[in-house]
């Protein structure tokens, strides 16, 4: 699973992550470059078959530049279980940022920047947690996380003995709760990063490492049944949309609602 906002050299969601942004292409090199990486390190440790999912909302993943012996999922639309079965080995999250209201977390979020927090039966859940668990439904485990260092502990709160790269760290303390999606989206602006080779130095490190330790790193889950609750930040104009609320027995089932009002009085 690939992600935009947490790659060394990717300084921004405005500048790096559309297709209008000016370094849009620049930001895509750089993702597609540290998904070889992690490939590579996979090769070294004996993998032989790859299968990657542009998972940044806009798409990152340059096709062109790809390691040419992955397959990519990419396109529009797509969703849960993003071509996950139980016949992978292991998993691994490539260029994530940490969840929303992170304190020093490099361009936090949870899907969006309108959203302040997702919970899981209670539990705060990011991107990096909902798809760890979603590939924990096939029994496979997430070996590898790489972002920024907010999203690396947010990893290891998960799964202590999963491997993890920080590739950058946020330098702006604090949680950006309580602001709206646009002040959120530019909170935590400024960065100290990796040099892109040497990053992808350790992510391929890191990645081999990872799949030889595999069967030393448990699966994140929580058991079912399952509540997924989220809230969302003030709209400019001083309103904040009510909460949402997603629920079943099954997970994937469960992801793939569509979410409706929170009842009233939850």
């Amino acid at each position: 699973m690939t992600d935009m906002e947490g790659v060394a050299g990717v300084v921004s969601s405005v500048d790096y992550c559309a297709p209008e942004s000016r370094y849009y292409e620049v930001g895509r090199e750089l993702t597609t470059l540290e998904t070889n990486a992690a490939i590579e390190g996979a090769i070294d440790a004996g993998a032989t078959e790859f299968f990657v999912v542009d998972g940044h909302g806009h798409g990152a993943i340059d096709p062109c530049k790809l390691h040419p012996a992955a397959l990519l999922l990419t396109g529009r639309p797509m969703g849960y279980p993003f071509g996950c079965d139980t016949s992978f080995d292991a998993a691994f999250i490539v260029g994530q940022h940490a969840k929303a209201n992170t304190d020093g977390g490099h361009l936090c979020h949870t899907g969006s920047f309108a959203c302040e927090d997702q919970r899981l039966n209670g539990r705060s859940l990011g991107e990096l947690g909902i798809n760890m668990l979603f590939a924990a439904y096939f029994g496979v485990p997430t070996v590898l996380v790489t972002g920024d260092l907010a999203c690396c502990l947010e990893a290891r709160e998960l799964v202590p003995e999963i491997e993890t790269v920080a590739v950058k760290e946020g330098l702006r303390r604090g949680a950006p709760a309580g602001l709206t999606a646009e002040q959120a989206r530019t909170y935590n602006g400024a960065a100290i990063h990796l040099h892109p080779e040497h990053a992808r130095h350790r992510i391929r490190e890191a990645a081999r490492r990872a799949l030889e330790r595999r069967q030393e790193i448990p699966r994140f889950w929580i058991e079912p049944p399952y509540e997924l609750v989220r809230t969302y930040r003030r709209r400019e104009d001083g309103t904040t949309p009510p909460p949402t609320l997603q629920s079943g027995d099954d997970l994937i089932e469960v992801l793939r609602q569509a979410p409706r009002p929170l009842p009233a009085g939850r």
